[in-house]
């Protein structure tokens, strides 16, 4: 008699998990299929940036809260789980523990993923720079940030670094960015005339003496605003052109570099 309980339980288990899988599955492809039309309809236009973040953070809660549902519920079929979970109810202290514990990381991350999705200091879309690591945000999930860079590889960054770290985003406020390249030159050569030769080349820019040190001057030449993408080959096309002005100007002989770029 006691067999047949347990089997009944594996099985009513089993299927609690497979309704709650295939609900999970049919409820975030509608969410994906209609969601975006109907914040679209909503809004009367384009969905903004912030708008698809959250959208795709709610359907991931909506996908994981339908299947910890489906597991509590194939978890009660069996009654020793049920006498168990009655034991750590009551010794509610160590039990919060022991889980705080173990999921400590994963309930981080997933904290930290709420706070990014309603804080919004990311959305899909935006170019942004952690910890030297520079790409473009293609998605923000439960507990990490995938992140595309320019040369199509993808970053997974936890959503706890991202928001515990100091976090450049280029496209936060506009679409186009700035671009500034550090020149060195030699100690005795003159900084002012380099700065007006610069000022010339970069077009539109402007070029500062940045930092002084025994073993040169440290140029800042900034140039014209530019797409995210399009910020690493304009920033080498200006250092390029800079050089060789300056070499055309005689301000880098006897010049080798200080160590630094």
């Amino acid at each position: 008699m006691e067999d047949g309980t347990d089997t009944r339980a594996i099985v009513t288990a089993a299927l609690c998990v497979a309704i709650a899988v295939a609900v999970a599955f049919l409820v975030d492809r509608a969410f994906q299929r209609r969601g975006r039309r109907l914040a679209e309809a909503v809004l009367r236009g384009q969905v903004s940036r912030e708008t698809d973040t959250r959208l795709r953070f709610l359907r991931r809660v909506v996908y994981a809260g339908i299947l910890l549902i489906g597991l509590a519920g194939a978890l009660s079929q069996f009654a020793g789980l049920n006498r168990i979970a009655a034991s750590l109810l009551a010794s509610g202290v160590v039990a919060a523990a022991i889980i705080g514990f173990a999921a400590r990381q994963t309930l981080a991350n997933f904290v930290a993923g709420v706070m990014l999705a309603v804080t919004q200091p990311i959305r899909v879309g935006d170019w942004v720079t952690v910890e030297d690591r520079h790409g473009q945000v293609e998605d923000v999930r439960l507990n990490y940030t995938i992140l595309r860079t320019p040369g199509d590889q993808r970053i997974v960054v936890p959503n706890e670094k991202l928001a515990s770290s100091i976090l450049v985003n280029d496209t936060l406020a506009n679409d186009v960015v700035g671009i500034e390249v550090a020149i060195w030159i030699p100690p005795g050569a003159d900084a002012a005339r380099a700065v007006a030769v610069l000022g010339e080349e970069c077009g539109g820019g402007e070029a500062t003496v940045a930092e002084a040190t025994p073993a040169g001057v440290r140029l800042a030449v900034g140039g014209e605003r530019v797409s995210p993408p399009e910020k690493g080959a304009r920033e080498a096309e200006l250092r390029g052109r800079c050089l060789a002005r300056l070499h055309e100007e005689g301000l880098l002989e006897g010049f080798g570099p200080p160590g630094r770029s």
